[in-house]
């Protein structure tokens, strides 16, 4: 049992999971379907589904007749997020870590969360931003904030008319989700204006700045993200690899993992002073505060 100081929330009651599979995994052929499927919560991520990805991913990448990778949320939204508010949130929950990272629920005070985080948001972003088959995310509905790292670590996005791309954890003291690739996604004064402001941004506006590749119906999302996923499937494997390999190396000598690693430190020094302050490392929102707030912005446009 943990002697560490609860962070974020207290544990006052136990986990309840409303599912024992949080992500489905679909084989088409050539193409690795993996399904976010929490649709109650919006595909909110918690430890759950963050490793059941990861298994996911996993099996995808050992698969040698998988060509593609594409990944979806099943319901009205990819994902809103990071679960901050469910009764599966389980923040304090011991998982199998993949990652060499040690287990985070014995640490005190900040320590918790900046173990945790450094396994289950930063390192497996970057670990599935690197799997060497091509991947395509399917956007509809929300993408909010921790769903924004899900879609970025994606070779490809492919977006629905309805999607929207919000990061408004500004309202929290913190300055962006811990996988930070907003000023590589957007320009630096629009990245700013994103995350100031924390406005949504529609799928039409994220084209317009090279962050969607294609925009197509609701009803034609699958349609469309299977046959680039087909045609992808059809050219040489190693091929993919290589230009995946060669577009993130420019990524990285542009300074994004160096960046990366400098904001996370910042992310996790909010959070800190939100303890020292609030006694709440989320500066006292949860899901439902927060999600009246973006209905209430939403409403102002």
């Amino acid at each position: 049992m943990s002697t560490a100081p609860d962070l974020v929330e207290p544990r006052t009651a136990p986990i309840s999971y409303e599912t024992e599979t949080p992500v489905r995994y679909e084989q088409e052929g050539p193409i690795a379907w993996v399904i976010m499927d929490r649709p109650r919560y919006g595909n909110a991520q918690n430890s759950q589904m963050t490793y059941a990805l990861d298994d996911a991913f996993r099996r995808a990448v050992d698969d040698d007749t998988v060509r593609v990778i594409i990944l979806r949320g099943e319901g009205k939204n990819f994902s809103a997020g990071h679960d901050i508010g469910t009764p599966g949130r389980d923040v304090h929950k011991s998982f199998d870590r993949r990652l060499l990272q040690a287990d985070h629920v014995n640490k005190p005070a900040a320590e918790l969360l900046y173990t945790r985080e450094q396994e289950v948001y930063l390192g497996m972003c970057r670990r599935w931003r690197d799997v060497p088959k091509p991947t395509i995310a399917a956007v509809q509905g929300a993408c909010i904030a921790g769903g924004l790292m899900l879609a970025w670590v994606c070779d490809l996005i492919v977006a629905a008319e309805d999607a929207f791309f919000q990061d408004p954890v500004g309202r929290m003291g913190i300055p962006g989700v811990e996988y930070f690739a907003h000023a590589f996604e957007l320009p630096p004064r629009v990245a700013k204006g994103f995350l100031l402001l924390g406005d949504r941004m529609p799928a039409t506006r994220a084209y317009d700045f090279g962050m969607v590749n294609r925009i197509v119906a609701a009803a034609a999302l699958i349609g469309e993200t299977r046959r680039i996923a087909l045609e992808l499937a059809a050219r040489p494997r190693l091929g993919n690899w290589l230009i995946k390999q060669a577009i993130n190396h420019v990524e990285d000598l542009r300074g994004k993992r160096t960046a990366m690693d400098a904001v996370f430190h910042m992310h996790h020094f909010a959070h800190a002073q939100n303890d020292l302050t609030s006694s709440h490392a989320l500066g006292g929102l949860d899901a439902k505060s927060m999600a009246a707030a973006n209905k209430a912005q939403a409403d102002k446009l």
